[in-house]
């Protein structure tokens, strides 16, 4: 079935779209080369080796064989074309201003500059037609594995034998570096095995690195490490020879049931005498002296941003054969939903669909764990995510190999590359992988994507988890083992500092709970938040059950109040996560010695850093001790000159989680003697 649609709708493509000729085709790949170094030299920055090195992939790729109209660049059945290597953005947006989308040649006068929508790597929701935000190497192939796989479950989702309309292409354009990066080693890996078939990597062989040649520091065999992950390899020996490339394009498309690597000797900076083929070629702009000879070996007139009439005429025909192909899509579209009404509903295929019985269903959880005396967040978590998957089909994720410590398994069977429509996706040990194909999932869209891990390996997938803040992506991350209660394990294993990084990240929610209840809380919120990532941080140990109302004030404020002192109370003692249990212990000793305590569950301290810089009503007019089982840096920057912090400064020890908890001064006898420091106005 998806083979039939595909080839009926390539035909339709060619029997619409003008003639190509030799000629055309080199005059439209030297407006590409031009434009690309014409943007550079404006700026006098920027990267001009690989679009004059890949411009004949690009044109004959965007020209031929991607599917996709300008005129809407979020149709859903679009292809996906990423330019992994981002420092080529040049090319990237001489195709986008070639081919009809709204960067206007101002735009491109304006490459590298401030408040451009050129900017000098590609960005997601800048530009349009910029699928995702590229640069940090690596990123894009595991962003297009992401990508690819969106696809394949929505297809297995959404299609039905009478309407095909999940069936496109992911085209991924590499370098050298994307593939020194482990990163990509583990999606290539992970998109192998699952036999990803609608993923193409295009490989910039170009042998050349900012210091020297690339085999100075990487002589691996990249054909047979793809051929090894299980990916059909294709050599293309010259990438300057459209018709191979061609070739190549039409075996990638023509299934096997696994992914194609396409692997194209090229010349950096070809045609620029004198720097073509060498280091120089990468990242500095060409020069006056060297373009203008560029310019005479191609013939070209010395005339900056030009574009030929016949090759606009080109791109615009074929711009326009594109959005007849959307129009027949569409067409398919709107039928499909008029007779699959709760499939349209559940799959919007276009954007984030939050069932309305989301709250409601978590709701319900919430009050069912809060019947327990006694809760580790991680165990609550895995309740409530299985709460919301029940009425969120478009929830669907998995974790690095821990989905039994971090409860993350839902119903409805594994992804494999037999079967799309499971809902658990097991990306192996590979968290960085794990994290960089989830954003590829989330800017798909028509899914929402979760994975977790243990709070400690955050480290592991930090870059591409700052990528989902910087695209504003709505992907759930699930950290458990959040402290040093992780006991035995020791300290490699014990997180000390990595909430305060996660919290260092503009745009990312972190959320920390103290019990069942506030964890179902945080899913409700995490559930909500479709603008940007939330971070769940979990406890392994149980917790105690704190009762009492307030959830709504952390949505609010970030903070409830879990024991309350009265107005005129003396001290409070605001916490996040396990600590709670140990305020409100300290809370009692307070008492004794006749200290009037209020106690705070602190699960989003950057909501309420924003509520007049630490305090709202529900704070008394006292001091505050703050106290978390991490680096106390955050802690003093929200502190007043009255208050404390109770944390740590150092890493763990090896021991039951309890006692090195103890060992490292989180008692409750601790933290009352520090906030009688307090009181007393001695300095901390």
């Amino acid at each position: 079935m998806t083979t039939t649609t595909t080839n009926t709708v390539t035909a339709a493509n060619e029997r619409k779209t003008p003639s190509y000729s030799a000629e055309l085709d080199a005059l439209a790949i030297n407006t590409l080369r031009f434009l690309a170094a014409d943007m550079v030299e404006a700026a006098n920055s920027g990267h001009p080796g690989l679009p004059l090195g890949t411009s004949t992939i690009a044109w004959t790729l965007w020209s031929r064989y991607l599917r996709h109209d300008p005129a809407d660049p979020q149709w859903p059945d679009r292809d996906r074309f990423v330019l992994s290597a981002g420092h080529g953005s040049a090319l990237l947006y001489a195709l986008l201003h070639l081919f009809g989308y709204d960067l206007p040649m101002s735009e491109l006068r304006k490459f590298r500059q401030l408040g451009s929508r050129t900017p000098g790597h590609p960005e997601f929701g800048h530009t349009p037609g910029v699928e995702t935000t590229t640069g940090p190497l690596g990123q894009g192939i595991a962003n297009g594995v992401g990508m690819a796989l969106g696809e394949r479950m929505l297809a297995a989702r959404c299609n039905t034998a009478e309407h095909t309309v999940v069936d496109h292409r992911t085209w991924v354009l590499a370098g050298d570096g994307d593939l020194m990066e482990g990163l990509s080693h583990e999606a290539a890996s992970l998109a192998g095995r699952l036999g990803l078939d609608k993923l193409t990597v295009i490989f910039d062989d170009n042998d050349i690195t900012i210091d020297g040649a690339a085999s100075n520091s990487c002589a691996d065999d990249a054909a047979a490490r793809f051929t090894a992950y299980g990916w059909r390899v294709v050599s293309v020996p010259d990438g300057n020879d459209a018709e191979a490339l061609g070739q190549a394009f039409r075996s990638a498309m023509e299934s096997d049931g696994r992914p194609t690597f396409i692997q194209v000797q090229t010349t950096i900076g070809f045609g620029a005498p004198g720097v073509e083929g060498t280091p120089k070629a990468h990242g500095s702009p060409l020069g006056a002296a060297t373009l203008a000879a560029m310019r005479k070996r191609f013939d070209w007139p010395d005339q900056s941003f030009r574009v030929p009439d016949a090759v606009g005429a080109s791109a615009a025909a074929l711009a326009a054969a594109g959005t007849i192909t959307h129009a027949e899509w569409t067409r398919i579209h709107t039928a499909w939903q008029s007779a699959n009404p709760e499939l349209a509903a559940d799959f919007a295929l276009d954007r984030i669909a939050l069932p309305t019985d989301a709250a409601d269903a978590l709701g319900r959880c919430a009050r069912d764990v809060a019947v327990a005396d006694r809760m580790a967040t991680r165990k609550a978590s895995g309740k409530a995510l299985n709460a919301l998957a029940e009425v969120y089909r478009g929830l669907v994720g998995g974790s690095a190999d821990l989905a039994g410590s971090t409860n993350t398994a839902i119903p409805g069977g594994d992804v494999s590359a037999d079967d799309f429509s499971g809902r658990t996706i097991h990306f192996g040990i590979r968290e960085h992988a794990m994290a960089a194909v989830m954003n590829g999932m989330a800017l798909h869209r028509g899914l929402r994507p979760f994975g977790s891990t243990f709070l400690v390996f955050s480290d592991y997938l930090r870059p591409a988890l700052r990528l989902s803040a910087l695209m504003k992506l709505p992907v759930v991350y699930i950290f458990t083992h959040d402290s040093v209660h992780v006991g035995e394990d020791g300290p490699t294993h014990q997180p000390i500092e990595q909430i305060e990084a996660l919290r260092l990240i503009p745009g990312l929610t972190v959320l920390r709970p103290a019990d069942a209840a506030e964890t179902a809380m945080a899913w409700q919120l995490a559930a909500e938040n479709t603008s940007g990532p939330t971070a769940l941080i979990l406890s392994r140990q149980d917790l105690p059950t704190l009762g009492g109302d307030g959830l709504d004030d952390i949505g609010t404020h970030g903070a409830r109040i879990v024991r309350s002192g009265g107005k005129s109370a003396d001290v409070v003692l605001a916490a996040s996560g396990s600590e709670v249990g140990l305020a409100l212990e300290a809370a009692e000793i307070l008492g004794e010695r006749g200290v009037a305590t209020t106690v705070a569950s602190v699960m989003c301290r950057e909501r309420l850093e924003c509520t007049s810089h630490g305090t709202w009503a529900g704070f008394p007019d006292a001091p505050v001790v703050w106290i978390e089982a991490g680096v106390t840096t955050g802690w003093r920057a929200l502190s007043s000159p009255r208050d404390r912090v109770v944390g740590l400064e150092r890493f763990g020890e090896s021991g039951p989680g309890a006692a090195v908890a103890a060992h490292m001064g989180l008692t409750p006898a601790v933290v009352a003697d520090v906030a009688e420091d307090a009181l007393s106005g001695r300095t901390g």
